[in-house]
């Protein structure tokens, strides 16, 4: 029968128990891994989020033989050089707790999965029982690893003379970006509250305030899809700076990277992770001491990889060949040049021998990226060649654009034709997956890079109109001023994303402290002065008192952590995440309430209509 606690104390967790403690008497508390009954002995393995210990019961403590599988109960006992086999899997693997009282704190229902970290159960199931899910060894310590990381952040930044400081989180709507969650008011019939999607004005307004160096580790939240990275409820580490410029914000973040990265070696060890990942830590925080960060500009990166977040830990550069094929007959090429498109393509080094089945998926990948097709040329070893637009180009041309291409024996060319965003995209999905398929780099590397010069705007096909590529406090880089009313496409913005291994993360930008050019850049995205009041008044109005220059960055800790826990989703680093469709599966929500609730908040929930 379950019993208090009482007069017992904890002495240790299971994995703090070392050699030196040999002989010693100790109080261990924690969960039933597993019992086994063996003889006249019972073999208890001891879990708590430090690790497992074996605790040996004999004699009267047989009561222990009748333990089941995540009872919570605790254990006095001594500490010695276990009797069998050292468990090398293990760090107390060498030690045993010669048991000499039990007490179970209370019993457990048969799980409904077995925790440990080799099941193969639905996530969906987990998800259900996440408390018991998280007892799982390879959770808790991704977990604890999360929040050792935010603590090295917190000791830098506040080393750094910045400040923790809170920001609201019932705030007003905002016109831009993701989809808010709205909060409807009591007090206030037909209002709303909106959830943060970022802390991004009152960031600024603390700027205006005198705080010069700003951070929070903040709950930001965004109604949009989910996917393996992303989340309705995610954590930012957001910081802003005041007197800067953007390279002193890349310096700053430099340094916290390094700093970061050279201290996770020991917390790796101490949380039992692959030796794989704290050499890949230390090794990068090597080279950002060594040479920096390297940086790269939007429309490099968009030209070389197809992608403003380009994974460098591998080649397969895109080429620009469309100058070697203007004249080219084929008519995927000549009409997407005659539109003012492009034709670019990827050398796919030996691989010439792929199977038609396998090229055809690509073609697939392609296509949904919106590409109309992917021409091909396979060169065999021996020099033959298979073109999948052969007759449409003379021998002479196709030794000219194999030869632009870099083609060698044994090569595979694909070929992307169509506008500038359609060929990065399809190109650079094609050589992502192509890059994993292949093995082409190592998963465990850590490769940053910063990536600037973003376009200031970009043009939206569904609105018919230009919207801010980032916010509409970006500082445009004042050497493209003069285009905003001819050419705004082409104006660069002083914004900049710090990129790890393909995944942006984070973002940031110099923000706009010139009262004319935040009323222009406001004007040019559709905003009437009387909208641009209603909307951002409190923060014009501010900006009116002495506001200085300023500039910021956030991270997406949930990202920054699933990379560094070599996971390879989001969820795993979350203690409490959401599925696909934004609900919780273990407690249930959304879900719906009552209506004395909905009444006083002036809501009435109106049921949709289906046709007949």
């Amino acid at each position: 029968m379950a019993q208090a606690l009482g007069n017992l104390r904890r002495t240790c967790r299971c994995g703090e128990v070392t050699e030196a403690m040999i002989g010693q008497e100790v109080t261990l508390m924690g969960w039933v891994a597993k019992c086994r009954n063996k003889g006249g002995i019972a073999f208890v393995d001891l879990r708590d989020r430090s690790g497992i210990m074996q605790v040996i019961f004999e004699g009267e403590g047989q009561d222990a033989g009748s333990l089941r599988s995540e009872d919570c109960i605790a254990v006095t006992g001594t500490v010695a050089k276990r009797g069998g086999a050292v468990n090398e899997n293990l760090r107390t693997g060498a030690l045993e707790i010669i048991g000499k009282e039990l007490v179970v704190l209370s019993e457990s229902l048969t799980p409904p999965f077995h925790v440990r970290d080799d099941i193969d159960t639905r996530e969906e199931l987990r998800l259900r029982y996440r408390y018991l899910d998280l007892r799982r060894s390879s959770l808790t310590r991704k977990i604890m690893l999360r929040s050792r990381l935010v603590q090295l952040v917190r000791d830098f930044l506040s080393g750094e003379s910045f400040l923790d400081i809170e920001t609201p989180d019932l705030i007003g709507s905002t016109p831009e970006g993701a989809r808010d969650y709205l909060v409807p008011s009591r007090v206030h019939p037909g209002c709303f509250y909106a959830l943060p999607q970022s802390p991004q004005l009152f960031k600024q307004l603390l700027m205006c305030s005198g705080f010069d160096r700003y951070y929070q580790i903040a709950r930001c939240f965004r109604d949009e899809d989910l996917r393996a990275d992303r989340q309705p409820e995610f954590t930012q580490i957001d910081m802003e700076l005041s007197f800067v410029g953007q390279d002193d914000v890349m310096d700053v973040n430099t340094r916290l990277l390094e700093y970061v990265l050279s201290r996770l070696a020991p917390i790796y060890d101490d949380l039992e992770f692959p030796k794989v990942l704290s050499e890949a830590a230390g090794k990068a925080a090597e080279r950002i001491r060594a040479n920096g960060i390297p940086k790269m500009t939007w429309q490099e990166a968009m030209d070389r990889y197809g992608s403003d977040k380009p994974d460098l830990r591998f080649g397969m550069e895109i080429a620009e060949v469309s100058e070697t094929v203007r004249g080219f007959a084929f008519p995927v090429f000549a009409n997407a040049l005659a539109e003012g498109g492009f034709v670019r393509g990827l050398n796919v080094k030996g691989q010439g021998g792929m199977p038609r089945k396998k090229i055809d998926k690509l073609v697939e990948t392609a296509k949904t990226y919106g590409a109309k097709g992917l021409p091909y040329i396979a060169i065999g070893a021996d020099g033959t060649r298979k073109c999948s637009f052969a007759k449409f180009v003379s021998e002479e041309e196709l030794d000219a654009l194999i030869a632009a291409m870099g083609g060698e024996n044994g090569d595979l060319l694909l070929f992307a034709a169509d506008s500038f965003k359609v060929v990065c995209a399809a190109l650079g999905a094609l050589r992502l997956s192509l890059g994993e398929q292949l093995g082409l780099y190592d998963k465990n590397e850590l490769c940053f890079l910063w990536v600037t010069d973003f376009p200031l705007l970009e043009w939206s096909e569904e609105e018919q109109r230009f919207t801010a590529m980032h916010h509409p406090f970006t500082m445009p880089n004042l050497e493209d001023w003069d285009k905003i009313d001819t050419d705004p496409g082409a104006v660069r913005a002083l914004a900049y994303d710090i990129v790890l291994n393909g995944v942006e993360l984070g973002g940031g930008s110099v923000r706009i402290h010139i009262d004319t050019v935040q009323e222009k850049m406001l004007e040019v995205i559709g905003f009437s002065k009387e909208q641009a009041e209603a909307q951002f008044g409190f923060l014009l109005t501010a900006f009116k008192y002495g506001v200085p220059p300023h500039a910021g960055l956030a991270y997406g800790l949930d990202r920054m952590a699933m990379i560094l826990t070599g996971s390879d989703s989001i969820r795993d680093v979350i203690a409490f995440p959401k599925v696909k469709d934004a609900s919780d599966l273990m407690i249930d929500a959304p879900s719906a309430v009552d209506k004395k609730q909905l009444d006083e908040l002036h809501i009435a929930v109106v049921e949709e209509k289906t046709e007949e």
